[in-house]
């Protein structure tokens, strides 16, 4: 099978908080180690990427280099909006155009328009051919999409304004942006989740819709934040026989376990309180590897990403995340 880096997009959304702007970055590093020239795409003016990485701040709407190979762009709508009326030609400019009143209501008011634009955006640069031509193209954009139900919005977008404008220019963008996201020799997509129980049933909404709207799948969910296995019912056994009255009723709101195994005893309470915490943990990682194998039920390549034990999450964890990933993708 190919690997998701021989395409020209990558499209990585799932629901909001699982990280997705991470796990692009560790998308983006692994394009850039294998020599791909790579940009990964921020929707709204985020910056996050410019910030993890340190880099300085571009001018407005400008493609910032992170690292060698590796760029980023978070995308302005409305400078997006601006670049492609230029990119349209005519008698009037793009920058009159894009200030009159009419056109402004038109944007505001079209449904779906200013996700179109956006996408059109992505589009442009996978193109060789850029529309200002003395920017290069990349060899794979990584498009950081909003949670999913904005994500499915932007996806959406060129079929709605291909039933709106049968004819012209914005007739034929349209046609080629959704030729591109069902072609799946050019485009994949990923879903970051967590390995909870509304995650897990957000990406398979995501997989159901993907597969109405586009006729395309999921290449996989990188479920991220998963917690190692670290004790099984035996071990668990084996540390509550060191207290004898622990019980299995888990702990009380001090941390000491249940059944009087503190009594004063700072050892006693001590090893109650790691049987406490070796329970709750052993209790979320089972919880975890039970919500894996529900979508592993439902047919989709999981990716299980292992929690980062960190105070913040720097460049640095983003690189072990990529690197965890880098024989999967």
């Amino acid at each position: 099978m190919s690997s998701v880096f021989d395409r020209k997009l990558l499209v990585v959304t799932g629901k909001g908080g699982v990280g997705k702007t991470t796990l692009s970055a560790a998308l983006g590093l692994l394009a850039a180690e294998r020599g791909l020239r790579t940009i990964v795409v921020e929707v709204g003016e985020q910056g996050r990427l410019r910030g993890l990485f340190g880099a300085p701040e571009p001018e407005a709407g400008a493609e910032c280099e992170l690292q060698d190979g590796l760029w980023n762009l978070s995308l302005d709508p409305d400078q997006a909006l601006l670049e492609w009326l230029q990119s349209l030609g005519g008698r009037v400019s793009g920058r009159v155009l894009a200030s009159s009143s009419t056109f402004q209501y038109f944007a505001a008011a079209a449904p779906g328009a200013r996700e179109l634009v956006t996408m059109v955006k992505v589009w442009e640069l996978t193109q060789a051919r850029r529309w200002r031509g003395r920017r290069r193209g990349y060899d794979l954009v990584v498009l950081d999409a909003p949670a999913t139900g904005h994500a499915l919005g932007l996806l959406g977008a060129p079929r709605t304004f291909e039933a709106i404008a049968r004819v012209g220019p914005i007739a034929g963008q349209a046609q080629r942006l959704q030729e591109l996201l069902q072609d799946q020799s050019r485009c994949d997509y990923l879903a970051v989740a967590h390995a909870s129980d509304l995650a897990v049933t957000e990406t398979l909404e995501l997989q159901q819709r993907l597969d109405e709207q586009l006729e395309r799948e999921l290449r996989a969910v990188i479920v991220n934040g998963v917690l190692p296995q670290r004790f099984n019912a035996e071990e668990l056994g084996k540390l509550a026989a060191l207290v004898p009255d622990a019980g299995q009723g888990g702990s009380t709101g001090t941390g000491a376990p249940r059944g009087g195994g503190g009594n004063g005893d700072p050892e006693r309470e001590a090893i109650g309180a790691a049987l406490a915490a070796a329970r709750a943990v052993s209790g979320r990682a089972r919880s975890q590897h039970n919500q894996l194998a529900r979508l592993r039920r439902r047919g989709v390549k999981t990716l299980p990403v292992p929690f980062q034990f960190s105070a913040e999450l720097d460049l640095d964890a983003v690189r072990r995340i990529a690197g965890h990933l880098k024989s999967k993708l």
